[in-house]
Order: structure tokens, then C-alpha cells, then sequence
């Protein structure tokens, strides 16, 4: 077979391991041939390949990015995007594609599918929202990143006696303000899932201060007040639909300096969670879904995306997948509550 593999959306660390095992195995065991589409789905959009050998996934286990480039192009936003993907597809002779990628990039996969294309999904995301899979590759690593941050950040604030407020990446899901936070031990979680009241943020904090500590706030870039809403760094709306967000960090700490009296300084995370080499899991987890996902091709299960369920790697229907956001319940963030304040 001549299979296309492209990786659409953010960027995330273990994207590259993904990508070696799809063409370590798929060579190897099965003689398979293989394309690399560039940027995302621009690249069977515009026909943008490059080669995938054997050679060129050489000693990419441990980079981070990936070396196909990654865009949010949205082919159905694009007069006649289908039919120009169709049309690359058949005039390259590629047989199946092995699409990794998250919410968007995958839920263009269903489609694609749908209109008969045999693609075969691989889950990425940091912020671990994908309905389907207990863990995306990029978490793991994201939130080490966080947590190292927070470490870092909280003998500063004891030595000025500050509030810090860590921004964390999470649009719709608080999973990574949750796990580092958790394991941060940050003294205020807030999520997405679970709009918040500043008054009763501001009382944690001064509970803080008054037994001298100095608290950590650890807050998802899509966190809302009780009487707010997002907190936007633009207007601007990408292929996706989305918002461009950013910001609630910034308003938080302004107002818990004005509503406590002590000085708060924030410091928003952003990109840095997205890059460097990702963590012996994530090299792992990635690869495994790799492996699973050209065994998949090969036996021609297509409209499938490769999921870990406790140990196991399975296959999954892409319309399964992509259904509906996995955010944090509520009993998980109940456990965080216990070390509020």
C-alpha cells in the first residue's frame, strides 16, 4: 500500500515517535510505502508532500513538534476542499491515510471518511479531551512542564510574599490545571467545567496569607467567573470556529491584589507546555499508538482511531471519538476542592 500520514492542529511533544513507528512497522513488517503530507490537512489540500522513508524518521523519537509541520486548515471551509483532496489523494495513488491529530484535525478524518476516503485516526491532544481514550500523548508532558513551573514559581512567591497566578492551556477541559495543580500543590484549581466566584477565590487566598504561606492559583485558559465570560486575547475566529483565548490570568491577579492587598503577579505558561522533548510516557503511549494504528491500515479497518483503555490499546469508531468533549466531572475536581485555600 501507499499510505499518506499528516498531523494537524497544535503541536504537542510525541508526535515524531507517532509517525516513526507508522513507518518503522509499516516498512518493515509489512512493505508498505509512505507519503508525508506538510501542515496539516493543507497538505493533501495543495498537494504539499515530502518524502517518509525509512531514513528520514531516523532518531525523531525524542523531538519534539513534528517534522511534517502541523496547520488548522479546515478543508470543508474551503471551496471545493473535498473534491481537491480526493483528486490529490487518487493522482498521488495513496491508498489510506494516517491522520493524528485532535478534536478538529480528526473530526475533519470523520468526515473524510464518510465521504470515502480509508483513514485511520491517532489521538493527540495536551489537554486530554478526546472522548474515546483514557490518555492522549502531549498530556503527560504538558503537565510536567506545568508542575515544574509551579515548583519553581512558589519559592519566589514565598520569598516575596506574592500570590502567582499560573495559566495553564485547557479551551474547553481543566485537565491540565487539574493534574499540575494537583500535583503542584496549588492552593486554588480553576477549570473550565466549573465557573468560579472571585470573592470566594480572594477568600482562599487571604486564608493564606493569614497562616504565611503564599498561595498558587493554577488557572485553564478557558476558566470563567460566575459573572463573566471568557477571557478573550482577540476576536478573531480560526477555521475551527474557535476564539483566539487568554487573558483570565492577568484579570484574576489584579483582582486578587485589589481584593486581598497583597501584591499577585501572573505568568501564563502558554507555548511552553506545547514544546521540547516529550516524557518517557509520552514516547511510549505515542509509539504504541503508532504500531496499532498501521496494523489497523494494513488489515483495512478504516474510520477507526487507535485509543489506550487502561493498558490496552483498541480501536475505536472515529464518530465515537470525536462525539463529544471529555472534560473534567465533577467528582474529580471535588478532590481538588480539598486542598482549596
Amino acid at each position: 500500500m501507499r499510505i499518506g500520514v499528516l498531523t494537524g492542529g497544535g503541536d504537542c511533544p510525541g508526535l515524531n515517535a507517532v509517525i516513526r513507528a507508522v513507518v518503522r512497522k509499516g516498512i518493515e513488517t509489512y512493505g508498505h510505502e509512505f507519503v508525508g503530507y506538510r501542515d496539516g490537512w493543507k497538505g493533501p489540500l495543495e498537494g504539499l508532500t515530502r518524502p517518509l522513508g525509512l531514513e528520514d524518521v531516523e532518531d525523531i523519537l525524542a523531538r519534539g513538534g513534528t517534522i511534517l509541520g502541523s496547520s488548522r486548515t479546515n478543508p470543508y471551509t474551503v471551496d471545493g476542499g473535498v473534491d481537491r483532496i480526493r483528486e490529490d489523494v487518487r493522482a498521488a495513488g495513496i491508498d489510506a491515510l494516517v491522520v493524528i491529530g485532535g478534536e478538529d484535525t480528526l473530526g475533519v478524518a470523520k468526515r473524510l471518511t464518510d465521504d470515502g476516503l480509508g483513514v485511520v485516526g491517532v489521538p493527540k491532544t495536551i489537554d486530554n479531551d478526546l472522548s474515546g481514550t483514557d490518555y492522549t500523548f502531549g498530556f503527560d508532558t504538558a503537565v510536567s512542564i506545568a508542575t515544574e513551573a509551579i515548583d519553581r514559581l512558589r519559592t519566589t512567591a514565598e520569598s516575596h510574599h506574592r500570590a502567582l497566578v499560573v495559566e495553564v492551556m485547557g479551551r474547553h477541559a481543566g485537565w491540565i490545571a487539574l493534574h499540575s495543580g494537583l500535583a503542584g500543590g496549588a492552593n486554588v484549581i480553576l477549570v473550565p467545567e466549573r465557573r468560579f466566584d472571585i470573592d470566594q477565590v480572594a477568600a482562599w487566598v487571604k486564608h493564606r496569607f493569614d497562616q504565611e504561606y503564599a498561595p498558587i492559583i493554577v488557572v485553564a485558559e478557558g476558566a470563567q467567573p460566575s459573572d463573566g465570560g471568557e477571557a478573550l486575547q482577540s476576536d478573531e475566529i480560526d477555521a475551527f470556529g474557535h476564539v483566539r483565548l487568554g487573558g483570565i490570568g492577568i484579570w484574576l491577579a489584579a483582582e486578587l491584589e485589589q481584593r486581598t492587598g497583597h501584591e499577585s503577579r501572573c505568568v501564563v505558561l502558554g507555548h511552553i507546555q506545547r514544546g521540547g522533548t516529550p516524557t518517557a510516557y509520552d514516547r511510549v503511549l505515542a509509539t504504541r499508538f503508532g504500531l496499532h494504528a498501521i496494523d489497523a491500515v494494513h488489515e483495512g479497518e478504516f474510520g477507526v482511531m487507535v485509543a489506550l483503555r487502561g493498558t490496552d490499546i483498541v480501536r475505536v469508531p472515529l464518530a465515537e471519538a470525536t462525539a463529544e468533549l471529555k472534560t473534567v466531572p465533577p467528582e474529580r475536581y471535588a478532590e481538588a476542592e480539598v486542598f482549596f485555600g
